[in-house]
């Protein structure tokens, strides 16, 4: 017996027009229960109009193509595109470069694609030198795992100055939209959770830090798959009296380490001099490397693998120049006319006489505020002449105006006082 279903073009079946068999041409389905059959029989062109039940009639006697060409092309092209899409990164390594608005350079090539993708789970420092854009880097990696399909889930934390200029860069950039955390996002949101409705948010650092309740919502959400912190350094903490003294980003970037598979900060400045204070930061990306009581000799931890640092002298575009001009100090020296060694010799000596002055009074921020104020003087008079000149006139009627304050308050006082004036 055939069922309805096993209508198809290409079978040959009996009963439908007369005693005849037919071939069946072509099928046009209207709903489960109708369908239109056009079919060959007695060399001619036939066409029936079929209901389900009316196939109990029918015998088939050789099945139907089990597939055809007889499909949308403009469906099966806009799926095979799709599932081009998906597997693009298997035949183009770099697709996130080609597919954003950027020129990478090499140094960026080499950091996302050659430090920061085959390490699974990330757990890793940027400390590139200011100016080898961190921020590209960062959109890059975010676009290739997006593009691999293993990122759905990314938060942001950067500080309040720079969650504009992230936002900018990523929709320009990468054509990646990510929203910015507000106090008025946070009200509007409708679980009252902004971190579970969202999955791409910028968070400004002492915002959350600052905020119990934030860091109780961040902490309540689902896990990120990637989270990116900008100016890493402010959240280290410090070696004090033989104790760690932790600052409230520090707690949070504590947090945020147990809530994400990817862990990514970035900071061009991680290192303070102290090894103890640096070990207690790296601890953000690796807490059980670097637990337990520092100790001078004993805890000297290889970071390489987890953190890559090039300097502006290390940087270079693809034809072999360097990114950045060679920096060279040196003193330059020159010889003083006789009219600006005495200017010179007169501005100095008047340091000398105001900082000693300062150094007689007891009032310690006073003579800190004198002292500062007095190398200003001396780094203006190393600029030029007309430098110098312009402070000393301000100076001079600052001073003028304070005295003019002094003795009108003590007029005013002489007056309540009952006590005649002079002259």
């Amino acid at each position: 017996m055939i069922k309805f279903e096993d209508l198809a073009p290409g079978a040959r079946v009996s009963g439908l027009f007369g005693n005849g068999i037919a071939d069946i041409v072509s099928i046009a389905r209207f709903g489960p229960d109708a369908l239109n059959l056009v079919f060959r029989a007695d060399g001619a062109v036939h066409e029936r109009l079929l209901y389900r039940g009316e196939e109990a009639a029918l015998t088939l006697i050789t099945s139907g193509q089990s597939f055809g060409f007889h499909a949308d092309g403009s469906l099966l092209r806009l799926a095979s595109e799709a599932y081009r899409i998906r597997l693009a990164h298997l035949f183009d390594p770099y697709l996130a470069v080609s597919a954003s608005q950027i020129e990478a350079l090499p140094h960026q090539i080499t950091a996302v694609y050659g430090e920061m993708l085959p390490r699974q789970p990330l757990r890793f420092l940027l400390a590139d030198d200011p100016g080898a854009g961190k921020t590209v880097m960062a959109g890059l990696l975010i676009k290739e795992l997006i593009i691999r399909g293993d990122l759905e889930r990314c938060l942001i934390v950067a500080p309040g100055s720079l969650v504009e200029q992230w936002q900018e860069e990523m929709a320009e950039k990468f054509n990646l939209a990510f929203d910015l955390l507000t106090r008025d996002q946070i009200e509007a949101s409708l679980t009252g959770n902004p971190f579970v409705e969202r999955n791409r948010l910028i968070v400004r650092l002492d915002m959350a830090s600052r905020s119990d309740e934030l860091k109780a919502k961040l902490e309540a959400a689902p896990d990120w798959d990637l989270i990116i912190c900008d100016e890493a350094h402010r959240m280290a903490a410090s070696y004090f009296g033989g104790e760690v003294k932790e600052t409230q980003r520090h707690r949070l970037g504590k947090l945020l380490g147990t809530k994400t598979r990817n862990f990514l900060l970035m900071s061009a400045t991680p290192h303070n001099g102290k090894e103890a204070d640096f070990q207690l930061f790296m601890g953000l990306l690796d807490a059980d490397r670097f637990e337990g009581r520092f100790r001078e000799g004993v805890h000297k931890a290889d970071v390489s693998d987890m953190m890559r640092r090039l300097t502006k002298e290390e940087l270079y575009r693809f034809d072999g120049s360097k990114l950045f001009p060679e920096r060279c100090a040196y003193t330059a020296s020159y010889e003083l006319s006789h009219a600006e060694a005495e200017l010179y010799q007169a501005v100095t000596t008047y340091v000398r006489e105001e900082m000693n002055r300062a150094d007689r009074s007891g009032d310690d921020k006073r003579r800190s505020n004198v002292g500062f104020a007095l190398q200003i003087l001396q780094r203006r008079l190393a600029s030029s002449p007309a430098a110098i000149h312009r402070s000393l006139e301000r100076r001079r009627k600052r001073l003028e105006d304070r005295l003019r304050e002094e003795r009108l308050f003590q007029g005013v006082d002489r007056r309540a006082k009952g006590t005649p004036l002079a002259g």
